[in-house]
């Protein structure tokens, strides 16, 4: 039943791949109706090869890819999400942007969330615009997340970035809020190489949530428990004192889904498919994702259910409320380890 069902999503990858493959090969050099008002100069125009915005709108126009159907239902759920559970929002300031990645030669904005694959997110599009190797896995993590590497949508004046925003392919990838929640504190304060981490925000966690904590705890923050790192996401003082870290700053407060347009909606659950996807309206079907093992994210599925379960109920729903604009946007139903009232 695994091996059937892994070939099936192989296959609808591949008849995707090779629709979009098609397309490139022998769509005409016009620009589509729809697309003439968001030209931009690029390595991609002038009649050199289609954006991958481009190839989107011609896949989603031609003859039905079971996958290109899957992103534009997630689309669909996406903004009628946002009318329906958002009101009156502020307008856009520089800083929300800073999270969106820009590779102008590809015509690409990819918004970063961090503990949802972004790491090899940063990797490929290193690998795309030239600035490593072509091979992604041969980037390391610390070059791929170093500052300046890739630049950001925050660096460019309003007027570029309107024109960013009308031309290229936005794409994003989630990950159910609480998965990613029990990650983010599994590698940046339980893991011995989360030490910066945990001086940063351990020992604060450990002097304002524990009752009575030891020397050692108060100078390296290295035994946060889980239920104090939650403690320390519900408590007023910690949003009073700034924007939460990124690592567990909810998506939405991240990448602004209802105010910035998004083409795909990738989603961890799906990292291989949903990658492939994106490289084949790139042109780049041949760059290989550096995806996780599938039995790694089991893991983490069981992880998470297990750190949850310890969670007294009352506190389950607070944090459910705290993350329920990226349940209710991404499409995620609550975890069925937890006890809602």
């Amino acid at each position: 039943m695994g091996r059937r069902w892994w070939w099936r999503r192989r296959a609808l990858v591949a008849a995707c791949l090779g629709a979009a493959l098609l397309l490139l090969l022998n769509a005409p050099l016009l620009t589509p109706p729809a697309f003439e008002y968001r030209a931009v100069g690029s390595s991609w125009l002038g009649g050199k090869r289609r954006s991958p915005l481009q190839m989107l709108y011609d896949l989603d126009q031609g003859p039905r890819c079971a996958l290109a159907e899957v992103h534009r239902q997630r689309r669909d759920l996406l903004r009628r999400a946002c009318s329906h559970h958002t009101r009156r929002q502020r307008l856009l300031r520089p800083e929300d942007l800073r999270h969106v990645l820009v590779d102008d030669a590809h015509g690409l904005l990819y918004c970063y969330v961090p503990k949802v694959a972004c790491t090899n997110w940063k990797r490929v599009l290193l690998a795309l615009s030239g600035r490593g190797p072509g091979d992604p896995r041969a980037i390391p993590a610390h070059e791929a997340h170093a500052p300046g590497r890739l630049p950001s949508l925050a660096d460019f004046s309003p007027a570029e970035v309107n024109r960013r925003l009308r031309a290229y392919l936005a794409f994003l990838f989630v990950r159910e809020p609480f998965e990613r929640l029990a990650s983010a504190y599994r590698n940046k304060l339980q893991r011995p190489w989360g030490a910066t981490f945990q001086r940063r925000f351990g020992t604060g966690i450990v002097r304002r949530l524990r009752p009575r904590p030891g020397p050692d705890a108060l100078v390296r923050g290295h035994d946060v428990r889980f239920a104090e790192f939650l403690a320390y996401l519900l408590d007023p003082r910690t949003r009073r004192d700034g924007p939460f870290n990124e690592h567990w700053e909810r998506a939405h407060a991240l990448c602004h889904p209802c105010r910035l347009r998004y083409d795909v909606v990738g989603k961890f659950e799906t990292l291989a498919e949903d990658a492939a996807f994106v490289l084949s309206l790139v042109g780049a079907p041949g760059l290989r994702f550096p995806e996780p093992p599938s039995r790694a994210q089991a893991a983490a599925r069981d992880r998470a259910a297990r750190l949850f379960r310890d969670i007294s109920p009352f506190y389950q729903q607070r944090l459910y409320g705290l993350y329920r604009m990226d349940f209710l946007l991404f499409n995620y139903s609550a975890p069925s380890y937890l006890r809602l009232r």
